[in-house]
């Protein structure tokens, strides 16, 4: 006769939480994505009564940051563009003099010839509350420019080579408006990452504990339970001579579980007390080899219940 069933599972856990796997694996990139969305998330917006743009930026790292109600100004191209230099005086109109009092200054700075620390000084020194340094190359990044932050006391950002020649293009100076403001994104994503960070972590603590938990209970289990039962206690099952009449009456099945053949008029069967039955041979060599339990139902013999 084939053997359907296999031997018994023996009772053993993997060494590994595949829960606290995921979570090492992950919190890395969940750490970088925090920078990622704190270094580079506001917005450089320049509008006027007939146009309005908006552009990524990343802000400078030793520069002071933009609160979250941003910053705005007047927007002013650097002489010399690159500010390596210092930054010359600009001649503002009576009603733009008194109106600059009241509202910030930024400077629009080139890329390159001198560092980005340089560059921000010459625009503190030449009176800028803000400056914004553009790419002098296309990138499809934006860098977060570095510095020594000792005596900076203005606002600093970096914005892509199309952005900075947009800007420069549409520039009004005392005319238009130009602001640097936190992405509601900065704030709201900061807080989205780090309550995933603490959840994932949650669920791996609470997971890794529940996995300990029930192979320690599966241990106990495998302990107290034998693998088998002797041929003494199977025999007190009892058994009886399969006939096609039975089929509507007695027994339920037609075909035993265990080795997938149709009973014959004549064969010798067995009934457990679950009342399941089987082929004498079958059911024996499986109680007293490979379990303790029913193949159809699972039920533990072994309780004699």
């Amino acid at each position: 006769m084939k053997k359907a069933g296999g031997r018994q599972r023996s009772h053993q856990c993997p060494a590994m939480n595949p829960f606290s796997s995921f979570s090492i694996k992950a919190l890395p990139l969940l750490l970088l994505l925090l920078l990622l969305l704190h270094s580079s998330s506001a917005l450089v917006h320049l509008r006027a009564s007939s146009f309005s743009f908006s552009f990524l930026d990343a802000p400078a790292r030793f520069a002071v940051p933009v609160g979250d109600r941003g910053v705005c100004g007047a927007l002013h191209i650097a002489d010399p563009i690159d500010a390596c230099l210092p930054i010359g005086d600009f001649q503002l109109s009576a009603s733009a003099e008194s109106q600059s009092r009241s509202h910030s200054r930024f400077v629009l700075i080139e890329r390159g010839a001198c560092s980005f620390e340089e560059k921000v000084r010459n625009a503190q020194n030449g009176g800028f509350g803000a400056a914004i340094v553009y790419d002098n190359q296309e990138k499809s990044g934006l860098y977060s420019m570095i510095g020594d932050p000792t005596g900076i006391h203005v606002h600093a950002v970096f914005v892509s080579k199309m952005a900075g020649e947009t800007l420069k293009r549409f520039a009004q100076g005392e005319e238009g408006e130009c602001c640097i403001g936190s992405s509601m994104n900065e704030t709201a994503g900061t807080v989205l990452v780090i309550s995933f960070v603490s959840l994932v972590v949650i669920v791996s603590v609470l997971a890794a504990f529940l996995f300990a938990r029930n192979c320690i209970l599966l241990r106990q289990v495998a302990q107290r339970r034998p693998s088998s039962m002797n041929k003494e206690a199977v025999e007190v099952f009892p058994c009886l001579t399969f006939s096609t009449s039975f089929l509507n009456s007695k027994c339920t099945a037609e075909t035993c579980a265990i080795c997938l053949e149709d009973y014959k008029d004549g064969e010798r069967l067995r009934v457990l007390p679950c009342n399941h039955e089987f082929h004498s041979a079958c059911v024996d060599s499986w109680l007293t080899k490979w379990g303790t339990f029913c193949p159809v139902c699972k039920h533990d013999l072994s309780s004699g219940e």
